[in-house]
């Protein structure tokens, strides 16, 4: 693999959403809608125009040579933090309107979901401890930090079975998903941890649990949009956190929709396939999104950094029509998405599950809970 500037950077288009955030600030009216439209649709029609990349780099590339791939995700953090609390300090303090600044704030909650939330995904499953809190102070910037919990101890130890919040159900619309995961999240992640700090024989309330570090990041945000902004910084602040909750939740939607690890009995379930993640090998949604796409290779090896992970053929792993930003446009609408996936969800089931003739328990999410979850 090539270890040039020349090549890593397509991997920096992310960085074109900053003079997008900065223009739509100065100019006001409808130029936030700049934001989305690159992040959504400007991305899904390069997509179709550069095809796919179905080529796997060598996994034995050893980590000198990533260092212009790893600088975008290392630079990112004061990118974002300077454009949210840039941005709030400008805007409380312009001629902009309530509802021009609502909508800057949306698409820069677009921006710092997108790109901010998978780049925290990249740098939290690490091994470096600066990357790690590279990852917290971004998942604090939008006021998720027990995702750090919720995605390592749960989501990738439980995908696609009844324990794990973000394995959206077959037929379930991403808006009633949304409020589930929303309202189950939270209380899951701090059960895993609790779990975790028990096992080593130490109080949920022990200073060696996250949830202390992740409430003092958070804490610290809000008191700076409120130092910076006022009142009506901190408004905007808990808007672009939501925008950019939304749009990750976005995103966890359509990455294991409708895919079910097989029930075994007595709260067994089969080890975690790449079948059991959607995956798309379109080449500018990926290069945007840092090759998330490329998911199922991400749950085989979760710390295997983005340059080098692989992608699989049709017969091992599902593909998506399109890639992930064309999708979640989709996801917003039900009854399209239900129209365009459901029948790729039954193609799947009879493609890896032919001998299972009730699929209800696993729509409903009535199977039992795995063995040992946290």
């Amino acid at each position: 693999m090539s270890h040039s500037l020349r090549t890593a950077l397509p991997f920096w288009m992310s960085l074109g959403l900053v003079p997008l955030a900065v223009l739509a600030a100065g100019w006001g009216g409808w130029w936030w809608l700049l934001m989305p439209g690159y992040a959504w649709y400007m991305v899904t029609l390069l997509d179709l125009f550069l095809g796919l990349n179905r080529d796997n780099p060598d996994t034995d590339t050893p980590l000198e040579q990533m260092f212009w791939y790893r600088a975008i995700t290392a630079i990112w953090f004061p990118v974002q933090f300077c454009l949210i609390f840039g941005l709030i300090w400008y805007a409380t303090r312009s001629n902009l309107s309530g509802w021009e600044k609502l909508g800057l704030f949306f698409g820069l909650g677009i921006a710092s979901g997108t790109i901010g939330m998978v780049y925290a995904h990249e740098l939290l499953h690490q091994r470096p401890k600066w990357e790690r809190w590279l990852g917290d102070l971004l998942l604090a910037s939008v006021l998720y930090s027990h995702f750090r919990t919720e995605h390592l101890l749960v989501h990738h130890a439980w995908v696609g079975t009844p324990r794990d919040a973000v394995s959206a159900r077959y037929n379930e619309g991403f808006h009633r998903f949304f409020w589930r995961v929303l309202t189950e999240g939270p209380a899951s992640a701090w059960r895993a941890e609790k779990g975790l700090q028990a096992r080593a024989g130490r109080s949920p309330f022990d200073r060696r649990n996250p949830f202390w570090r992740y409430a003092a990041l958070q804490l610290a945000m809000l008191a700076l949009a409120l130092l910076v902004g006022g009142w009506q910084g901190l408004l905007l602040f808990v808007w672009q956190a939501f925008a950019a909750i939304w749009q990750l939740e976005l995103t966890n939607y359509v990455e294991h929709y409708g895919l079910t690890r097989r029930h075994l009995g007595d709260g067994k379930y089969e080890h975690v396939q790449p079948r059991h993640s959607w995956n798309a090998a379109h080449k500018a949604s990926n290069w945007l999104l840092i090759n998330l796409q490329r998911h199922s290779d991400h749950h085989y090896k979760p710390d295997r950094r983005f340059p080098l992970l692989q992608t699989y053929p049709e017969g091992e792993a599902p593909q998506l029509p399109f890639g992930y930003p064309g999708m979640t446009f989709m996801a917003m609408i039900p009854p399209l998405w239900r129209r365009r996936m459901n029948p790729r969800v039954r193609a799947w089931r009879r493609q890896f599950y032919p001998d299972v003739t009730d699929w209800g328990p696993y729509n409903r999410g009535e199977l039992p809970m795995p063995k040992g979850a946290l």
